[in-house]
């Protein structure tokens, strides 16, 4: 990844989110129609997984050191610290929580 400019991070945790009945009531999806997504992805040629590394860390430590990533905010520097590590530059995703990690790039993919 660190070689590769037009890399993008997409988070997939989407899962957990849309299939929660709590947020969603009616419209929440079936725990096998929230996979579908993922599954297409991990499908995808052009995808490689990453997950915690080495440098993963140091990385969290100094994240969960900075004000505000308190709580939920924590599992967002959890990912923001993977893809730190792992050279990631731009990550795709709507939460404004990440603006906490100037390290990496936020690009919203719905605008």
């Amino acid at each position: 990844m660190r070689n590769d400019p037009e890399c993008r991070c997409a988070p997939w945790w989407r899962r957990a989110f849309v299939a929660n009945p709590r947020i969603w009531r009616q419209a929440a999806s079936t725990p096998q129609q929230a996979w579908a997504q993922p599954e297409g992805w991990i499908g995808a040629p052009a995808l490689r997984l990453i997950g915690e590394s080495p440098g993963f860390a140091a990385e969290l430590s100094a994240f969960v050191r900075r004000p505000r990533v308190r709580g939920p905010v924590v599992h967002d520097a959890r990912i923001a610290a993977i893809c730190v590590a792992h050279g990631v530059k731009t990550l795709l995703t709507r939460d404004r929580d990440f603006s906490l990690f100037p390290e990496l790039e936020i690009d919203n993919p719905v605008v």
